[in-house]
């Protein structure tokens, strides 16, 4: 006994001094020390490092649910590595080695390995980028000229914009922190001194000074001194609500008493078998970092190396003392200089020459043999004297893999008219090399709270994906993780008319609505612009009694007539408005002055306040709607709730109170006090459970309609969000043909203008098939009586097949809520395998798994456009000639078609007959398209709202189509179905089979 009880204190004493070994637990946790991993799917890992080992289990404002079956896994430590392994990945973790980073952290996925966590630790004496720390509210910017790095932090506008930066002190003793920044005019009209809070380690904020600068460009630092202990640190510089904030930040840097500003920032490492961004590498000489030419990964590329550049990037890991292959890629355009030819480069002193690229936007690779030592050790990229000339976009240590990302994301199209260069993107979920790490760390906890304060603890929360070319189990796991895309009511996706143009009550009701019916055009859904406003047509909170006498009136009128409706709304209330008194009170005195409007006081909105969101949303209720569209947003007001962006906190209030949201997405357009359509973090993965995304005012040209193609796509894939909405005709006018309405502008009497009867019948046609068909235009024709015989004739055929798919667009629908998979996707989700899958992405796209569609956006009554078929077989739904898959062709179309395909093994369902619209017309008869031959299946979904739903298996197999009627539940409208079956041939030819389904309960089985 004696014995036993002295070797088991020995054991925990001998314990102590070793890394603390991982542990599993069947409900897929495995943790590590103060790591923990949670394996989620087999494609889906949770890695939380905690340093006071306080992990956190509720569910977040992005990640909602954790709540999947664990998949088969495996965990050991080999090495002193812990090692998880499921059927598609692999993550390795150092045990001991604290918080996740480059080079302690790795995963193999389909063939790539890459490092998930990049986190700059800045020491004492190095430079800080704001940029590459945590940023709370706030955008990166890079319009001012001065900063290092890629940019800056901008605006501190709303209270708790902020950004925090983890430090290391080297020793123990004071310290100096140091701010960059910059001080000019701000948003708020002032140019004064300002304030920020700075905090250390959590603890109570120090206000500091930023002096007032002479404009944006002019640079200058403020500090303040802290006593601290050696090790990392947490330093937040934030607006508080005692603070003026509008500042910009350009970095923060920890210093001793004595040290000048540093030059050289801090960085990550570049991990061994991994492609590592040259933005994020150590820049000394006259090159920068820019982003105005598309195509590159991570945040931008390292612009034109000239003579006296120097390129650092520190390489970990190395296995052993070798002779390794380091690509480079790069663009290599007409330099500086003028000329255009091959240029040369040194890396680590050895020459290698970059062959010209087609341009500045197209990148190509170099690969390179360079001798690197065991370990650690820096890989150095420099230029001869004269100069490289050329971009510099990644390196990559023993691999030719990029980490490129598939689609993107932005919180609007303002201003886009195809012709003023692409709108930059911002990478979500899908990347080419199969891997993406979702960083939850900012996020609140579910209900609105903030997570508990570490203090100088660390503390990361990420969402490893490693899906391979497994694009739509990403998307799977995305929905299952972060909610899916919201399902809207069915009469969402039939036809919408949108215009800004004075309306009135009796315009819809004995103008715009019979001229609907006369010429025979579907609608579904009345938009009702800013002008139906009293007091101020912009942000007034009132009906006009002159233009609607009787509000609910109108609305019941709307429902009796089968339509739904909604109201324009710009968020901010100006000083005379009769509801102001009311709102301020309600708001306790809170609402802030931002201006002024029309020469009267303008105030604003902190949604993040209880009082001022209650203020808000009580000056919704004298004005009865469906829905409301959240417009221009934000006329400063904003939110100040910390972990959840400003868009996707007010856009959960708005679907709170109507059927959804219909409003930008992702951010704050005056997030920072800056204009436009920047993402925030915390931003897309919440957004698509609440919103209709609107895309904003783009302008009439051919180009615009065609960058909405891949628009569409490329947002569905990066972040989930299914139901886009685009102005359909775009916004602002650039034809100055007269249209068919004169209106009061100004007391001035005006036209509307109207597009060529090409654009506008090309247009709806590629509204049909988007995840919603608005008709939009600022003071311009949308309705298709508007333009000449064939254009009408056009629109009228297509806005009505619109309709008649609302059955199919509605399961689609479903299935993206479901799935994740939005309704309108790039070819690649389907054909990953395909190259030309990748590069169709702006000409064409898939409704569905089933129809292909490639609208064409050039003029002419007749036009073409080149099209590539997906492996199968393709039907023309229009003409019935069949096109052989991996194959390309040049298919022509007058203004009666458009190229539109059918998958041989696709089912198509449809209405039999046009009808106004959806709401009041029971789908009795409906109509199956299918290929001669063929196999495949599709889900009708049906509901009645109540939590009733029901799905209707259509069944082909060869010659025969067996309808497999719902269990339970069944539309209450339809009692018996009327089914034509639709048979497209190979030789071009159809053939059409009818049959009646007694009971819409009864199995059918249709011979064809």
């Amino acid at each position: 006994m004696r014995k036993r009880t002295t070797v088991i204190p020995l054991l925990a004493l001998l314990a102590l001094g070793l890394p603390t070994p991982a542990t599993a637990q069947p409900n897929g946790t495995v943790t590590s020390g103060q790591a923990r991993f949670q394996v989620l799917s087999p494609t889906l890992v949770r890695t939380e490092y905690a340093g006071d080992s306080r992990f956190e289990n509720a569910a977040t404002y992005n990640v909602v649910n954790r709540g999947f079956t664990p998949p088969s896994y495996t965990s050991r430590v080999t090495d002193g590595w812990l090692v998880i392994t499921t059927s598609a990945l692999t993550l390795r973790y150092r045990v001991g080695s604290g918080p996740f980073r480059a080079d302690n952290l790795e995963l193999k996925a389909g063939g790539t390995t890459a490092s998930p966590w990049r986190r700059v630790v800045c020491a004492t004496g190095q430079l800080c980028e704001a940029e590459d720390q945590a940023r709370e509210g706030m955008l990166v910017q890079a319009d001012h000229p001065g900063h290092t790095g890629s940019g800056f932090v901008a605006g501190f506008q709303y209270t708790n914009n902020g950004v925090t930066s983890t430090v290391r002190a080297t020793a123990a003793g004071r310290h100096r922190v140091v701010v960059r920044y910059a001080n000019g005019q701000g948003g708020d009209g002032k140019h004064e001194n300002r304030t920020l809070g700075l905090s250390v380690d959590g603890q109570a904020p120090r206000q500091i000074t930023l002096a007032r600068g002479n404009d944006w460009n002019d640079w200058r630092t403020a500090e303040a001194e802290f006593d601290l202990a050696a090790g990392e640190h947490r330093v937040a510089l934030t607006k508080n609500a005692g603070d003026s904030g509008n500042v910009n930040v350009d970095s923060i840097a920890l210093l001793t008493a004595g040290q000048a500003y540093p030059s050289v920032k801090a960085t990550d490492e570049c991990r061994f078998g991994t492609s590592c961004d040259a933005e994020n590498g150590v820049l000394s000489g006259a090159a920068k970092i820019a982003d105005e030419h598309a195509g590159y990964a991570g945040t931008g590329f390292v612009a034109e190396l000239v003579g006296g550049t120097k390129l650092v990037q520190r390489v970990t890991s190395v296995p052993s003392a070798g002779t390794y292959p380091v690509v480079l890629r790069y663009a290599n355009g007409t330099g500086g200089d003028g000329k255009y030819e091959p240029r040369t480069v040194l890396v680590n002193g050895q020459q290698h020459t970059l062959p010209t690229t087609a341009n500045w936007a197209t990148w190509g690779t170099a690969t390179l043999q360079v001798p690197l030592p065991a370990g650690s050790s820096d890989l150095t990229v420099t230029c001869p004297a004269a100069g490289c000339h050329v971009n510099l976009d990644t390196i990559g240590v023993n691999t030719s893999t990029q980490h490129l990302a598939l689609g993107g994301y932005r919180r609007s199209l303002d201003g886009y008219n195809g012709d003023n260069g692409d709108p930059r993107l911002y990478p979500g979920l899908l990347y080419r090399d199969g891997w993406f790490m979702l960083d939850d760390t900012p996020s609140a906890l579910r209900d609105g709270t903030l997570r508990a304060n570490k203090g100088a603890q660390p503390y990361q929360d990420g969402y490893v994906f490693g899906y391979g070319q497994n694009y739509k189990t990403a998307l799977g796991d995305l929905a299952a993780l972060t909610g899916g895309p919201k399902l809207l009511p069915r009469w969402a996706y039939g036809v919408w008319y949108s215009e800004y143009i004075d309306r009135t009550a009796a315009d819809f009701r004995d103008r715009i609505l019979p001229a609907f019916r006369q010429n025979g055009v579907p609608l579904d859904v009345l938009v009702v612009d800013t002008d139906f406003k009293a007091h101020n047509l912009w942000n007034g909170w009132r009906m006009d009694q002159n233009k609607f006498p009787d509000p609910q009136g109108f609305l019941d009128w709307a429902h009796a007539e089968g339509l739904h409706s909604t109201l324009n709304i710009h968020p901010s209330i100006q000083g005379d408005d009769p509801d102001f008194a009311k709102a301020q009170a309600t708001a306790k005195g809170k609402l802030a002055k931002t201006g002024t409007r029309d020469g009267v006081d303008n105030y604003s909105f902190d949604w993040g306040d209880p009082d001022q969101l209650r203020a808000y949303v009580e000056l919704h209720g004298k004005m009865p709607t469906d829905f409301w569209w959240l417009d221009w947003c934000c006329d400063a007001s904003g939110s100040s709730k910390r972990g959840v962006t400003p868009d996707t906190w007010i856009n959960e209030q708005y679907a709170k109170m109507g059927a959804f949201a219909f409003s930008r997405g992702f951010g704050s357009l005056q997030a920072g006090g800056y204009s436009g359509g920047g993402a925030l973090p915390t931003g897309p993965w919440a957004e698509k459970r609440t919103t209709l995304h609107f895309t904003g005012d783009t302008s009439t040209t051919w180009s615009t309609m065609k960058g909405t193609i891949a628009y569409t796509s490329n947002e569905g894939v990066s972040t989930g969000m299914s139901n886009i909405s685009h102005d359909i005709g775009g916004h602002n006018d650039t034809t100055g043909i007269r249209g068919s309405e004169q209106y009061l502008d100004n007391g001035q009497l005006r036209w509307t203008t109207k597009m060529p009867d090409d654009m506008y019948a090309r247009w709806v046609q590629l509204g049909a098939f988007q995840p919603i068909t608005r008709l939009h235009s600022n003071h311009s024709d949308r309705l298709p009586w508007q333009y000449g015989a064939a254009a009408n004739a056009s629109a009228t055929k297509f806005l009505n097949l619109r309709e008649r798919l609302v059955p199919y667009l509605y399961s689609l629908a479903e299935q993206a809520n479901r799935t994740g998979v939005p309704m309108v996707r790039p070819a690649y989700l389907e054909y990953p395998g395909s190259p030309e899958a990748y590069s169709t992405v702006d000409s064409q796209f898939l409704l569905g798994q089933d129809m292909l569609v490639a609208p064409i956006t050039t003029p002419g009554t007749t036009a073409s456009t080149r099209v590539w078929f997906p492996p199968g077989q393709w039907t023309d739904y229009f003409t019935g000639q069949v096109y052989q898959g991996n194959t390309w062709a040049t298919v022509s179309a007058g203004l009666d078609t458009m190229p539109v395909f059918l998958r041989s093994g696709g089912v198509l369902v449809e209405r039999t007959g046009n009808v106004t619209n959806d709401a009041q017309n029971k789908t009795d008869a409906l109509t199956v398209h299918v290929t001669a031959g063929a196999k495949g299946e599709f889900s009708l979904y049906e509901d009645g709202g109540k939590k009733l739903s029901s799905r209707t298996r259509i069944v082909q197999d060869g010659d025969k189509v067996t309808v497999h009627p719902a269990k339970g539940w069944f539309p209450g409208k339809v009692s018996k179905r009327d089914w034509t079956v639709v048979v497209h041939n190979a030789d071009g030819t159809t053939r059409t089979v009818k049959a009646t389904a007694k009971s819409a309960l009864q199995k059918l089985v249709v011979r064809i």
